[in-house]
């Protein structure tokens, strides 16, 4: 009897691994081996990176509001302290985002916040 090699499922999951791999250098596009490799450690970052990349901008809207805050004579701290205790609830991306296209409305909530945490 002859040995099993493997017949159209095979195929098709090495296929499938060698379509991932399209547009990789040399080998990684090419066998099957190699590419399962590069294929793997790809999904891997691609997972972990998904949340770094929330990390990271999260890290980017604080400087953002950091730096426009200070041009007001806030620090960072003081402006979220300041806005937690007149409970206004916006998160730091809507924050970074009006600090950066619309400075009024954010030297407003500047005010609010520098008015609730003199009183």
């Amino acid at each position: 009897m002859p040995r099993a090699k493997g017949g159209f499922k095979t195929r098709r999951r090495r296929n499938k691994v060698l379509k991932q791999a399209r547009g990789y250098y040399g080998a990684r596009s090419r066998l099957y081996k190699t590419a399962t490799e590069a294929v793997d450690k790809a999904l891997r970052y691609a997972y972990k990176d998904r949340r770094v990349k929330k990390r990271e901008f999260r890290s980017l809207w604080i400087i953002r509001i950091n730096a426009a805050a200070r041009a007001l004579g806030l620090t960072y701290g003081r402006l979220m302290a300041g806005l937690k205790k007149a409970e206004i609830g916006l998160n730091r991306k809507a924050l970074a985002d009006m600090a950066y296209n619309d400075p009024a409305a954010f030297k407003a909530l500047a005010d609010t916040a520098r008015e609730k945490l003199a009183s």
